[in-house]
């Protein structure tokens, strides 16, 4: 971006939004204002996930510090809905329109929409053919920390490994995939199964782990695409008495960061602060509506969290801050 960006607020409690909208603006305005206010639409992919209620409140701080009027709708889940909410905001004269899509390519029409009307679009977590630019974290990346983290921890003996993946055609599930499996490239002494998926939510990561571990019981580690999952496998194997299986995730979650220090079953995690995300991603649409030139790609940045410096990051915000 060629203006600098400014560092999201972060407040420790979870401040969850509305399933349909909210408004930063008194009264609770839903179209674009005459007097040069900028108005956002963001349509949220889903809130059945902790870091998907965090990337919205990091949305919802950006835009009220940017004095910027705030429309959000949540899809859940369902890409139908996403597209209609996108057609509503349309409707609605937003100034500039910030998606996390639930499926990259089935939000073509909605784009195609607001192309024709000359709304410019920003994807957040999850990018998508035909948007202006993407505000997101290398997930590849991320993956392989954590996948580098799993294959030291399990060293020359290696063993089975189980993925509980995210959900079917995702890029982030893709990408955090990828990004593991180059980890163990050329290593025959690992195994990875591919899990079902979960949709990032614990309690089917629940569900999926109490079969997974009576088909595999020779597992040596669980790697989850993000920590909810994990920390919903981890649940499972410790109620069956199987301390010796490593987990691992992916996205910082103070809860997963604080077992990686408590414990040595959590082994890893990479920092993914939905809070500084979501408002990097709202300072740019904010840009991008006041004609500002933006990059097409912004990388937020990760890191590893190890037992070697999970103590450095433990606080009392939902997820671990990047330092």
């Amino acid at each position: 971006m060629k203006r600098s960006l400014t560092a999201a607020l972060v407040i420790p409690a979870v401040l969850a939004l509305a399933a349909c909208s909210v408004s930063t603006t008194p009264g609770g305005a839903d179209t674009g204002d005459s007097d040069g206010t900028i108005t956002l639409g963001f349509s949220q992919a889903t809130q059945q996930s902790p870091f998907y209620v965090e990337l919205g409140t990091g949305v919802k701080e950006a835009a009220e510090a940017d004095g910027a009027e705030l429309i959000y709708v949540d899809a859940n889940g369902d890409v139908t809905k996403q597209n209609n909410d996108i057609e509503d905001l349309i409707t609605k004269n937003v100034d500039v329109l910030l998606i996390n899509p639930v499926d990259p390519q089935g939000i073509a029409p909605a784009l195609a929409s607001a192309k024709a009307a000359g709304i410019p679009v920003i994807t957040v977590d999850r990018s998508a053919e035909g948007a202006l630019a993407h505000v997101g974290r290398d997930n590849v990346a991320m993956g392989k920390l954590v996948g580098d983290a799993v294959s030291d921890a399990l060293g020359a003996e290696g063993g089975k490994i189980i993925e509980i993946q995210g959900d079917a055609g995702g890029t982030v599930a893709m990408d955090r995939s990828s990004g593991f499996h180059s980890s163990f490239e050329g290593n025959d002494a690992v195994e990875i199964v591919a899990g079902p998926y979960a949709e990032y939510i614990r309690a089917n990561a629940v569900t999926a782990m109490q079969d997974l571990l009576q088909a595999n019981p020779d597992v040596k580690v669980v790697y989850a695409h993000n920590d909810d999952m994990a920390l919903g496998a981890l649940q499972v194997l410790k109620e069956n008495g199987r301390e010796d299986v490593l987990v691992a995730g992916v996205d910082g979650l103070m809860e997963a960061v604080e077992a990686i220090n408590d414990g040595d079953q959590y082994v890893a995690t990479s920092l993914n602060d939905p809070i500084s995300l979501g408002a990097v991603a709202a300072e740019t649409a904010i840009a991008a509506a006041n004609g500002e030139d933006v990059d097409a790609e912004i990388d937020a940045g990760s890191a590893l969290v190890s037992k070697d410096n999970a103590a450095e990051y433990i606080g009392d915000t939902l997820f671990a801050k990047a330092k």
